[in-house]
């Protein structure tokens, strides 16, 4: 599906599905990435080559989980660092910035690199932050490992994106990136409620010590399944700037922009915010954050069929009930079966909104599928990382009820910028 805007000529691109869950944003495409090197050491469509792309959904599934477990553990953290729950954000705010830096940069620089090594160092800084994160005497230390570990972050979606498909061959390649989107959304599920339960249990630290550990066991079983990965063709600064002149590529950064930065301005404190207003236990809070997640899964399977009918109608509609229940959460979330009520509601629809901004761009620029999965990732963190820094100002000077408000009306926003972008801008429906 290609992009044009009102009254230009279309052109027909392969038509394919996709299935994505993730709540940081991976950049993964949504049609197999053709290059002129795809030949691999495993047979394309052998055993050997689907274990290989478990392996990387593996990769995904921890880089994920050891982004998103942080939120479950900050009044942990913020506690025992001595520092103050506004401070502690910043360990969500900081891997934002890097990881929004690293993408473009590995998009310009990782060409000449046999992607195999290039994952499994990756996989070993991701090992080297939790592993830190895990023994810091100081939150200062801790910023530096989170430093690190947002650089791995956009250089991993940046470099994994096109490996799918050259693992198994152009003709399993959609699947694969269902498998590798399935460990995103794997990530999501486990990540917050992981934090929340093992830091109930043993502590933040020995948490963080155990997302070490599993880290080394999904790199020890790349190092054994990952085959020879060639390098693609190197890329230009030239393609990034063609991909963002783009009409359609522009509007869907901004919105895409503004309606993470209310999600994240509401999820950082998401945990405070179910115990301190809502005055549930840890335990049910863990259950809720488990039934969230699942509910952003069932959301992106649903997000396929509507963006038959349209992706930026959808994206309108998804932001703007996130929106409602954002605002839902601050009005009436003392009421502990309403505010369970509105998250599970909250993660569903999110699960909508997230593969959107993804499909939109991609759809917008489908012979640059790189380019813009790069600048969807850069595009994305930082966002991110202003929604936490947005949520960190309001949590320390106003209350965690105005940053659910500030947070669903950011959102409402975003699904107004949608709206007036299709009347600039048309995507062809999916068949």
């Amino acid at each position: 599906m290609t992009e044009t805007e009102k009254g230009a000529p279309t052109r027909r691109a392969p038509q394919v599905r996709v299935v994505t869950a993730s709540s940081c944003a991976a950049a993964v495409p949504t049609q197999p990435v053709v290059t002129r090197t795809t030949a691999t050491v495993a047979e394309p469509g052998s055993r050997r080559s689907w274990a290989s792309v478990g392996a990387v959904a593996l990769g995904a599934f921890v880089v994920v989980m050891t982004e998103t477990m942080p939120v479950g553990l900050l009044p942990q953290i913020a506690e025992g660092l001595h520092i103050s729950l506004g401070l502690a954000g910043l360990m969500v705010l900081v891997p934002g910035f890097s990881a929004a830096v690293s993408a473009p940069l590995f998009f310009l620089g990782s060409g000449r690199f046999n992607r195999r090594p290039v994952i499994i160092v990756l996989g070993l800084t991701v090992l080297v932050s939790n592993t830190v994160v895990a023994v810091a005497p100081n939150f200062a230390l801790v910023l530096i490992a989170r430093m690190l570990l947002g650089a791995t972050i956009g250089a991993f979606w940046t470099v994994v994106s096109p490996v799918g498909p050259k693992l198994v061959g152009p003709a399993g390649g959609t699947r694969a990136i269902t498998i590798i989107a399935a460990g995103i959304s794997g990530g999501t599920v486990v990540g917050l409620p992981a934090g929340q339960l093992l830091g109930d249990l043993v502590g933040w630290r020995l948490s963080f010590a155990a997302a070490a550990a599993a880290t080394l066991l999904v790199v020890v079983a790349q190092m054994i399944l990952l085959p020879s990965i060639p390098p693609q063709e190197g890329t230009h600064v030239r393609d990034l700037v063609r991909t963002v002149k783009r009409r359609a590529v522009q509007f869907g950064m901004a919105a895409g922009a503004v309606a993470f930065i209310g999600q994240f301005a509401a999820w950082t404190y998401i945990t405070p915010f179910l115990m301190d207003y809502t005055h549930l236990s840890s335990g049910a809070v863990t259950l809720l954050f488990v039934i969230y997640g699942c509910g952003g899964i069932l959301g992106s399977l649903v997000a396929g069929s509507l963006f038959k009918r349209g992706v930026i109608g959808s994206f309108v509609g998804s932001a703007t009930v996130v929106a409602v229940l954002l605002i839902g959460l601050a009005s009436a979330g003392t009421l502990a079966w309403l505010a369970v009520l509105l998250l599970a509601l909250w993660g569903l629809v999110w699960g909508i909104v997230n593969p959107a901004t993804l499909v939109w761009l991609l759809d917008a620029a489908p012979k640059d599928q790189e380019a813009v999965s790069a600048v969807n990732v850069t595009n994305l963190q930082i966002a991110l990382a202003l929604g936490s820094a947005l949520g960190a100002i309001l949590v320390s000077s106003t209350t965690l009820q105005a940053v659910f408000l500030t947070a669903g009306f950011t959102i409402l926003a975003s699904a107004v910028l949608a709206g007036i972008a299709g009347r600039f801008v048309t995507l062809r429906r999916r068949q």
